[in-house]
């Protein structure tokens, strides 16, 4: 039996995911990408949403990289993982307009907000590619930001 969250992705039905979080309307999928957990992002043009000062108000892959490109990412050509760095893809309907992002962690699984549904954990980004986010359109990386905590010795 599907769940609700396959019926709109199928592709997860063959893939490996998990749910991490409980559904909230409270951030997006853009914001989660960007470890946001209080802040709806979307370039509206009236301003009901957050959008980082100074990137154009527009529904563009070229917005979504300006605004990502402020948090230190940068364009790259491929997903795959690579040590020290953190990744972001962006993905595109099949007008090119932004539909969906996910951040890469550590191990190189994926994380994923899914609208107002529960966040996610996926082995590959193949099970979010279909009707509803289209495809990757952009990979985005940066170094890895140092975690800080208290040692556990």
């Amino acid at each position: 039996m599907s769940s609700a969250i396959e019926i709109l992705f199928p592709g997860l039905a063959s893939v490996e995911y998990r749910v991490t979080s409980p559904a909230t309307s409270e951030y997006n999928c853009i914001a989660w990408a960007a470890e946001d957990d209080v802040a709806w992002w979307w370039p509206d043009p009236f301003g009901d949403y957050y959008w980082p000062p100074d990137v154009p108000r527009v529904e563009s892959l070229d917005a979504f990289i300006s605004a990502y490109g402020l948090l230190g990412y940068i364009t790259c050509e491929t997903a795959v993982l690579e040590l020290g760095l953190e990744k972001v893809v962006i993905f595109v309907d099949a007008n090119g307009v932004p539909t969906h992002a996910a951040r890469q962690l550590p191990s190189g699984r994926w994380t994923s907000k899914l609208g107002q549904l529960e966040d996610i954990e996926h082995d590959t980004l193949d099970g979010l590619t279909g009707d509803l986010y289209g495809r990757v359109g952009q990979v985005l990386r940066r170094p890895r930001p140092p975690r800080h905590g208290v040692s556990k010795k």
